[in-house]
């Protein structure tokens, strides 16, 4: 994680560290961590070369949190690849545990902010970016900080490939309403939606993160959007 002033960075707003780490949890950093990271200097324009193994796409996760939905799904899609952001260092933690014990060799991690991975990305390289449950910034002079939208959404289009798929999740109703304001407003995205079930219902081949299961405030949606 990158501790040190650069003027050049863009302004980064949430936790990066909670409760303080277990020894064990420190030694998965030390140890596992480094041959898991993804470095943003050094991406090469074919992205599935990042990997040790061949793998038909590359899918990308931003805020990954523990990482459960990030290590369930490279589980049962052992032939992607997988990217996974997350500046909370708890999370990142427990994502590298659980990766490790599950024997992954498909799930690259940068412990930091997502930004600066999409902007070293080749241009269409990504086949799918996931953006569940993100931190809503409830108040209204906060929701420019929301990642969903007219900031980062110019690099989500840059970096999916047409056809390739946003998903995004959020039991929040007035970020909901930014996220689909937004994202339908811009050309680069299509909405799949066809019925209100397909955005009431979390898609299938979707595993569940750990806020839905302990946390949802409400009634959670879950949009896609393919890149046109």
């Amino acid at each position: 994680m990158t501790d040190g002033y650069d003027p050049t960075r863009p302004k980064f707003f949430g936790r990066r560290k909670g409760r303080p780490l277990s020894a064990s949890q420190q030694t998965f950093l030390e140890d596992a961590l480094p041959g898991m990271t993804i470095d943003p200097a050094s991406v090469p324009n074919s992205i599935g070369d990042l990997f040790s193994g061949p793998v038909s796409d590359v899918w990308m996760e931003v805020g990954f949190g523990s990482g459960e939905h990030l290590v369930a799904l490279a589980q049962s899609q052992s032939d992607i690849g997988f990217i996974g952001c997350e500046p909370f260092i708890n999370g990142v933690a427990k994502a590298v545990r659980d990766a490790k014990a599950a024997g992954l060799s498909n799930v690259l991690i940068y412990p930091d902010d997502a930004r600066q991975v999409l902007d070293a990305l080749p241009e269409a390289s990504l086949g799918r970016v996931y953006v569940l449950f993100p931190d809503p910034w409830p108040k209204k002079r906060h929701r420019m900080r929301r990642f969903v939208g007219p900031d980062n959404l110019p690099s989500l289009a840059r970096v999916i490939r047409p056809g390739g798929e946003l998903r995004c999740a959020t039991d929040h109703p007035d970020y909901l309403d930014w996220m689909l304001f937004h994202i339908t407003a811009n050309s680069d995205f299509t909405w799949l939606a066809e019925t209100p079930e397909d955005w009431r219902r979390r898609p299938a081949d979707q595993p569940p993160t750990r806020y839905e299961t302990k946390a949802l405030a409400g009634q959670p949606h879950y949009l896609r959007f393919q890149r046109t």
